[in-house]
């Protein structure tokens, strides 16, 4: 049986490969699965190399209905990443195949990676950087994180990582907010966490960030109206989804000074190729790269591997893997 592998950096080490072969699967040759993220792969090109695959493990490629039905013997599809919004999941069961995801994988990298986000927007660590390299000697006046609020949107695994870190490490407030009733009580009494509702939270927050699936409900969360409840003072970081936030009402807030500034990891189209925000010198921008560490990268391959053996070789998945059974 053949597995297709197109997620970005999955033969950066060899053991995932090993994984899959030891299980006498055969790894199928493709120009993927390299530096380069597979979201720009073509629909046609998509079909092509699905040919002769019972298996996939993708990053962000698109995997719609019409790759999905020109795909028979396609039997499960293994997103690296908590994400899944680039696969039609309802056209996948309709198929039988099953779509798996890697929880936990990268929890710590992206929770490191938001900190370290909070930490530039509240020091102007970019300014202060670019104020350098072009021949100026200014020290930019920030902010204190101790004792500031933090408003989390979105409180999983990723969430309750950020708010680990802010609490024991900078002693900031933290606000949780929950789209489903899903708390969990005893991480509450353990790290005096306060849920609120959506508009009390970007009212409260000196930071706001986005920890959310995208999904029907979450897609453009944060649009104009949102963000005319942030204080002016407050930064926005999202490592998310980009679709969540109307990115045409962020660049204007930004622009405007309406908030102080963001940071922003994810964008509605990526690869990013031109964006009214990269002009902007209070926003931050990256390449989706929060979960790129060694570490994360490696652990969610070798889950992403382990999750096709399980459903080619009949195996039972782990609870919350399979996202549509």
């Amino acid at each position: 049986m053949g597995v297709l592998i197109t997620a970005r950096h999955f033969f950066m080490d060899n053991a995932p490969r090993k994984l899959i072969e030891s299980a006498g699967l055969e790894v199928l040759p493709t120009p993927h699965g390299g530096s380069t993220d597979d979201s720009g792969i073509s629909e046609e090109e998509m079909i092509g190399l699905l040919e002769n695959a019972e298996a996939i493990i993708a990053g962000n490629a698109r995997l719609g209905r019409r790759v999905i039905e020109a795909s028979p013997r396609l039997k499960v599809i293994s997103c690296r990443g908590v994400g899944y919004d680039g696969v039609d999941v309802p056209a996948a069961t309709e198929k039988d195949i099953t779509v798996t995801i890697t929880p936990g994988a990268v929890d710590n990298a992206v929770a490191d990676y938001t900190l370290g986000l909070i930490i530039a927007l509240a020091r102007r660590t970019l300014q202060s950087d670019h104020s350098l390299r072009s021949g100026l000697w200014e020290a930019f006046v920030g902010m204190d994180l101790y004792g500031k609020t933090l408003g989390i949107i979105g409180f999983g695994r990723i969430g309750k990582a950020v708010a680990r870190r802010a609490i024991g490490g900078f002693e900031m407030k933290v606000l949780g907010m929950r789209r489903d009733r899903n708390r969990d009580a005893e991480f509450v009494l353990q790290w005096g966490v306060q849920y609120v509702n959506l508009q009390e939270l970007l009212r409260s927050s000196d930071f706001v960030s986005i920890h959310l699936p995208l999904t029907d409900q979450t897609r453009q969360l944060i649009g104009a109206p949102e963000l005319e409840l942030m204080k002016p003072s407050a930064y926005l970081i999202n490592t998310a989804r980009g679709a969540i936030v109307d990115e045409k009402a962020i660049y204007e807030a930004l622009g405007s000074h309406r908030i102080a500034g963001a940071a922003l990891d994810v964008f509605t189209e990526e690869p990013l190729r031109s964006s009214p925000l990269t002009d902007l010198d209070n926003v931050i921008v990256t390449p989706h790269m929060a979960g790129y560490t060694w570490e994360a990268q490696v652990g969610s391959n070798m889950q992403a591997a382990q999750n096709v053996i399980d459903v080619l070789t009949g195996r039972p998945v782990p609870e919350g893997v399979a996202v549509n059974e």
